[in-house]
């Protein structure tokens, strides 16, 4: 259940930092946070997909440990982010 590359591509323009921007931890979050929105909605009508479930945890937690990588980093980018992709904490 990969992003198509459209909507990959849009996230990645919506929030990188410059132009050759791919791979910083905002856009990253961004991307798994992408996914998973779309994963909640799939279980909404497949509550027994477990295998898909586990992926589902293992993203949760990467973008928790990519939130904290920023969170100690740079708090002003964190808060910044954590605001734009409406995550709660």
């Amino acid at each position: 259940m990969a992003l198509a590359a459209s909507d990959k591509s849009q996230v990645i323009t919506k929030y990188r930092i410059h132009k050759s921007d791919s791979g910083s931890p905002e856009v990253q979050v961004a991307l798994l946070s992408q996914r998973i929105s779309e994963l909640t909605e799939h279980f909404k009508t497949h509550q027994k997909d477990h295998h898909s479930r586990r992926g589902l945890l293992t993203m949760v937690a990467r973008r928790r440990k990519l939130l904290n990588y920023l969170k100690d980093r740079d708090l002003e980018r964190y808060r910044g982010l954590i605001q734009r992709l409406g995550i709660r904490r």
